[in-house]
């Protein structure tokens, strides 16, 4: 049996327990035996608690976003111990990509992150993907440990890279242009709305949870729509619907309108997906007049914030 550790803040605990249940039949197999730090008991010192574990333990799972990386005790002792371990061997760290942050530049950069090529589980529309994904690797991760496989340090590798780097001296400039198909175009585009959409009744909770006067309502529409409404002492001032394909215009984006009505014959900004040779990317067409987005790409989270934007603008002027 391996001893696996979860470093987390408690910020993401909701994402950890989901997480936890993914590797329950780990658990159940005896494959695994995890610990965190919401099992130390009542009266238990608690650095010294979490310091034995982090010593015992043979597989480090570091559960990676925003809140972690702001995290001093995550950060500083955490986190810094347990890529001692990995690089003396006497632990594999995997790092858990939960939401978009910039982890890349992190200590823990150059290690292969988990799910697949490093998307985060937020980004997932649906999310029991990314944690199966996530129990797989740990499950990969324990039969190499178990196999008496060399040094972690083997499994080192950028997120994406098909196999690990080559030893000795080569340059880093072999990233090539490739192609994209139209399973992945249509996937990446489910994905970005779903993204929108979870994003749009987030931001609505949270605005109205910060300010008291203000109510939100949030409605799926349909599979491929949602509507959003602002109310500020019970009076509209805010509203729009966002959807994706079966449109007049290119069935390959996402739109927006300021009407909360999914009509879909008319819009007042567009999205569309785009590609460099390497990503899959939104452009906006620059109807709404934010000259400064006209020209740019935008990530799955850039795009809700644009969107959010539009919707929100009325109450920020």
């Amino acid at each position: 049996m391996v001893t696996l550790f979860f470093s987390y803040s408690h910020k993401d605990e909701d994402l950890r327990n989901e997480l936890e249940t993914h590797l329950a039949l780990l658990n159940r197999q005896g494959v695994i035996s995890s610990w965190h730090d919401r099992r130390i008991t009542a009266g238990s010192d608690i650095n010294q608690a979490i310091s034995s574990e982090i010593e015992s333990s043979q597989i480090i799972l570091l559960l990676v976003s925003a809140h972690f990386l702001a995290s001093d005790y995550c950060y500083d002792r955490e986190m810094q111990r347990a890529l001692e371990k990995h690089a003396n061997g006497t632990a594999v760290v995997i790092p858990v990509i939960l939401h978009p942050c910039d982890w890349h530049s992190a200590p823990f950069g150059h290690l292969r992150a988990t799910p697949t090529d490093g998307k985060p589980v937020s980004m997932y529309a649906n999310q029991h993907e990314a944690f199966a994904i996530i129990a797989g690797d740990v499950r990969d991760a324990v039969k190499l440990l178990l196999a008496g496989s060399p040094s972690p340090k083997a499994s080192e590798q950028h997120a994406g890279d098909p196999t690990p780097p080559l030893q000795g001296d080569h340059s880093s400039n072999v990233r090539i242009k490739r192609k994209f198909y139209d399973h992945e175009r249509d996937e990446f585009l489910e994905d970005s709305y779903e993204y929108m959409a979870r994003y749009f009744d987030g931001s609505l909770q949270e605005l109205s949870a910060r300010n008291p006067h203000i109510e939100k309502r949030f409605k799926r529409l349909s599979a491929t729509s949602f509507s959003a409404s602002i109310y500020d002492g019970g009076n509209r001032v805010a509203q729009c619907s966002v959807w994706y394909g079966g449109g007049s215009f290119d069935s390959r984006g996402i739109a927006y309108s300021q009407s909360d009505e999914n009509q879909r014959n008319s819009f007042n900004e567009f999205l569309s997906v785009v590609e460099d040779g390497h990503t899959l990317q939104l452009k906006p067409l620059g109807m709404h007049g934010f000259s400064d987005r006209t020209e740019a790409t935008l990530s799955q989270q850039g795009a809700a914030e644009y969107y959010w934007g539009i919707v929100i603008r009325p109450l920020q002027e």
